[in-house]
């Protein structure tokens, strides 16, 4: 998919913002959402969204949708590294499927990193699913350090 498009209604995004379909929460607020990745490329791999933009990708977003994803960015982020002290984060965004984007709502990862941790990201799905109960008492953990 190139970086013109229709914005897709049945996104899973979309479906998880309209109730649809579950996710583990972090972060809510009026305008943005926290939930971890089902599918994690690290322990405690969480994605950001807007609540409201229908943007599918950084060129897209209004600055105020914007602005408002990437303060929720920092807090979680935050909460992560007090959470689960990682030896450092990385924030990724991916604009385009030859980017590396696969959900076209535009979103955020943030991903703790370890010493010894493979650099860079890892094609989505590649680690597989993670298991419900523990993805909950992840964001148990990471909820406690907002």
């Amino acid at each position: 998919m190139s970086l013109d498009g229709t914005y897709d209604e049945g996104n899973v995004f979309a479906l998880i913002l309209a109730g649809k379909i579950p996710s583990t929460r972090l972060y809510e607020d009026a305008h943005t959402l926290s939930f971890l990745d089902i599918m994690p490329q690290t322990r405690g791999h969480a994605l950001v969204i807007s609540k409201w933009s229908k943007a599918r990708n950084l060129l897209e977003i209004e600055d105020e949708a914007l602005a408002q994803v990437m303060a929720t960015t920092r807090k979680v982020a935050t909460a992560i590294r007090r959470a689960l002290n990682p030896d450092g984060i990385q924030i990724a965004q991916y604009n385009g499927a030859p980017a590396g984007q696969t959900i076209f709502h535009l979103h955020v990862h943030i991903l703790p990193r370890w010493e010894g941790d493979p650099k860079g990201f890892v094609a989505h799905g590649q680690g597989g699913m993670a298991d419900a109960a523990a993805l909950q008492a992840l964001a148990d953990e990471i909820r406690a350090h907002f």
